[in-house]
């Protein structure tokens, strides 16, 4: 028999990454309820914005930080501390995504996920 792996509340993760996000001040942050879209790769994504580099560090430390104090749980998976454009911490049940300015309009993630119910959060 298959062992269960302990699910995470997603919603509950989602807020604590919100609120590493606004602790580094970042801009323009939105969460996309996935839950309801066919073949998501997770429940949440929650995308923000940064002006720097050292903005970038800074906001992912603090998700990274805000996660483990509330929630006691480190991200599955990590990318983009190299180049800074676009960091990813994943959780699995919820991807929060950091990006630079001009990299998020690149990507434009909420168009590619349109079907997602998006929520912004105020600045």
């Amino acid at each position: 028999m298959p062992v269960k792996k302990k699910r995470t509340d997603s919603e509950k993760l989602s807020k604590a990454i919100v609120s590493g996000m606004q602790e580094k001040k970042a801009s323009g942050i939105v969460v996309l309820d996935l839950r309801k879209v066919k073949n998501a790769v997770a429940d949440f994504f929650v995308i923000c914005s940064g002006n720097s580099d050292k903005q970038l560090e800074a906001i992912a430390d603090s998700i990274d930080d805000e996660v483990f104090k509330s929630m006691n749980e480190k991200p599955w998976h990590v990318e983009g501390k190299n180049n800074k454009e676009w960091m990813i911490l994943d959780y699995i049940s919820v991807v929060s995504h950091v990006f630079r300015k001009d990299r998020r309009e690149f990507y434009s993630l909420e168009k590619l996920w349109g079907d997602a119910e998006i929520t912004e959060i105020e600045d």
